[in-house]
């Protein structure tokens, strides 16, 4: 039950911490200030579902397997942020890269 929460905390942290980091690329003609001051405002609200998601799972889970599970998160949210709002195409060659990370993320569940 905790491991599923969790899963469902990092997944919407993950997407505002994804619009903070990439969001302000549609806007380039922003100043870099704002830019910083809105991806701030944007990562306070990922840090406060972050860290709960964290020490939900913390010791039914290790450190980690923690971040394992945060990082493949990452990049299926980046996947849809990255097609869906910057407009860019998915290339061959980044599945294969992302399903070398998943291989890499199973190996740290392998028990």
């Amino acid at each position: 039950m905790n491991v599923a929460a969790t899963v469902i905390l990092l997944t919407l942290s993950n997407c505002f911490m994804t619009l903070a980091w990439y969001g302000h690329l549609r806007f380039k003609g922003a100043p870099l200030g704002i830019a910083i001051l809105a991806s701030w405002g944007i990562a306070l609200v990922e840090y406060s579902l972050q860290v709960p998601a964290n020490r939900l799972s913390y010791g039914e889970l290790s450190g980690y397997q923690l971040k394992i599970i945060q990082e493949s998160i990452t990049l299926i949210v980046f996947i849809g942020f990255a097609t869906l709002y910057l407009g860019e195409s998915f290339q061959p060659r980044y599945l294969l890269s992302f399903a070398l990370i998943g291989a890499a993320a199973a190996v740290a569940f392998y028990r």
